[in-house]
């Protein structure tokens, strides 16, 4: 004798078809980050984020150049989040290079096409360019703004010449209302 009686397996067979058809499915936000500051040509992790989706089935591969990483890679068991949702953890251990770009590319049942996130592998000293460059960019757009603000007051009528002294009194000057 089985252990479901036929008609209680008609019922639950019944109630999966309806869960799958009522419950919605929610499309998986995907993230990609170092376990630790990149240094180039250094053993490193990278940790691809899945969170939030529904239902728990889903595929997630790690690519290196267009290349798929199977060596190296390990996985969170699925995480239930206790709002129906789920999420996992896929990690890819590697030793960047110049110029490697990593593809963490996800498929889901919620997903029309799949998400492919990207991390390119940089240099320190091409992170801290970068940043420098946006430093300079944001100071001379400050610097720019005051200069046209003191012009702007000093072509709406001859308000006399600055007071002598400090940059704070200069941009006192150029500030006052009037």
């Amino acid at each position: 004798s089985p252990f479901w009686p036929p008609r209680s397996l008609w019922i639950v067979s019944h109630l999966i078809v309806f869960s799958c058809l009522l419950l919605p499915s929610v499309e998986p936000t995907v993230t990609i980050s170092p376990s630790r500051t990149e240094v180039l040509n250094h053993h490193n992790l990278l940790v691809c984020s899945v969170t939030d989706f529904y239902p728990g089935q889903i595929k997630v591969w790690w690519f290196r150049n267009d290349q798929e990483q199977t060596a190296g890679v390990v996985s969170t068991p699925l995480i239930r989040n206790g709002d129906w949702t789920f999420q996992i953890l896929v990690m890819l251990e590697m030793t960047p290079q110049r110029g490697d770009v990593y593809t963490c590319h996800v498929e889901h049942a919620s997903l029309q096409s799949p998400i492919t996130v990207q991390w390119r592998a940089q240099s320190e000293s091409a992170q801290s360019k970068m940043l420098s460059g946006i430093g300079g960019f944001v100071l001379g757009l400050i610097f720019l703004g005051l200069g046209l603000i003191i012009r702007h007051r000093s072509q709406k009528g001859s308000r006399g010449s600055p007071p002598a002294g400090t940059i704070s009194a200069l941009i006192q000057w150029g500030c006052r209302d009037g």
